[in-house]
């Protein structure tokens, strides 16, 4: 039987704690980067983006335990990342204005609002939201189709047509030619 590696192991199971601390550790360093996009995302609010990173690790170690198969970690970060935004406005009401008290004109595009990466945004956020979440999840969340499919509850192959339709729309939105047949021949 080996000593324990550090001597402020919790005194409650030994190793078990530094064995979840270490797989914890491999969680964050593996897939921060991935949930800070989806999350980015989510909000278009860099600070808020990371606050629902880290809330969504912070809800991840406390049900660590849940977490049978490692190969389903990304989806099951992304599930709680997502359901992390879901509570956001659950919590707090949203404030509203008078909009005929706004001076909503002005003339000059803001930075996010120029160039080529503002027309792809642009025409993501126009795609129907059963096109959109497919595609940002894959694109943006690097899940695969299984792992879309079980978040949004459908098959791969619907995810397949989703996600190949939302490029076909954004194809035509960005005046690009798009192929002319779905890859399951559907119209």
């Amino acid at each position: 039987m080996s000593a324990p590696e550090s001597p402020a192991a919790d005194v409650r199971s030994g190793s078990g704690v530094d064995k979840d601390r270490r797989r914890f550790d491999a969680l964050v360093r593996t897939h921060a980067g991935a949930l800070y996009r989806l999350a980015f995302w989510l909000c278009g609010q860099e600070a808020l983006a990371q606050d629902l990173v880290q809330e969504t690790f912070l809800r991840a170690w406390r049900s660590l335990d849940s977490l049978r198969d490692e190969g389903a970690a990304k989806a099951w970060l992304a599930t709680i990342l997502r359901r992390e935004h879901a509570r956001l406005h659950e919590r707090k009401p949203m404030p509203t204005v008078d909009v005929t008290e706004l001076d909503l004109h002005d003339p000059a595009p803001a930075p996010d609002e120029r160039g080529e990466d503002a027309a792809l945004r642009a025409a993501i956020a126009r795609l129907d939201a059963k096109y959109r979440e497919p595609l940002v999840l894959q694109v943006l969340g690097g899940l695969s189709l299984a792992e879309i499919g079980a978040q949004l509850d459908l098959s791969e192959s619907a995810v397949m047509t989703r996600v190949f339709r939302a490029r076909q729309q954004l194809r035509a939105a960005l005046g690009e030619d798009a192929p002319a047949e779905d890859p399951d021949g559907l119209p």
